[in-house]
């Protein structure tokens, strides 16, 4: 019984993501381009998240500092959730629902980039945080699931929604992580040239 509902998970996983492959193309890439014009105008990234979305958000940065599978000079990314001391500042000085915001007003500018992270979309903090993007004229790339909440409502014209069509906080998060995945990638191939698959 126990092994039957682990291999549902996978099952169902898979399923989802097959059927999402074609509705998430298009705003996925056009969120890359949004990254590459970042990227090449020397702008930044800045990743913000609550929970499992916080983890994604730093799994990003790492991979655009760093690298995700190939070689290539560094990204500006910063994860937001991942200075405890400037988080529990922000938070004791004014609310939690500031801690992104100020950080966002602080460190954000034109031609950077706000991706913001969230199962529901109807976080206060998150909210907050993309309206100090729009004041500071960034971009900003939402990735939620449960129909994109409050923050489908705010974004604007010049933004990016990625909404994954799916309710089960799980299947959201494991979608959400291969967007963030497909957007690196996608990154790599259009600074670097594509590159054939040599996992096989």
């Amino acid at each position: 019984m126990l092994e039957q509902r682990i291999e549902q998970q996978f099952i169902d996983s898979a399923d989802l993501k097959y059927q999402t492959a074609q509705i998430l193309g298009k705003p996925i890439a056009a969120a890359v381009q949004a990254l590459l014009v970042c990227v090449t105008s020397g702008s930044k990234v800045l990743a913000c998240g609550n929970g499992g979305c916080a983890a994604l958000a730093q799994h990003f940065a790492a991979s655009f500092v760093g690298r995700l599978e190939r070689e290539r000079p560094e990204l500006a990314a910063l994860a937001l959730a991942a200075d405890s001391a400037t988080l529990t500042g922000a938070a004791n000085e004014k609310s939690f629902g500031a801690i992104f915001a100020r950080q966002v007003r602080a460190l954000g500018g034109p031609g950077d980039v706000l991706l913001v992270l969230s199962v529901t979309g109807d976080c206060a903090n998150l909210q907050q945080a993309i309206d100090a993007a729009h004041e500071r004229e960034m971009v900003v790339i939402g990735v939620s699931g449960h129909g994109g909440g409050q923050m489908a409502q705010l974004m604007r014209d010049t933004d990016i929604h990625v909404g994954v069509p799916h309710e089960r906080t799980a299947r959201i998060l494991e979608i959400q992580m291969l967007v963030l995945h497909c957007l690196c990638d996608a990154v790599d191939a259009l600074l670097l040239g594509e590159q054939e698959d040599t996992s096989g």
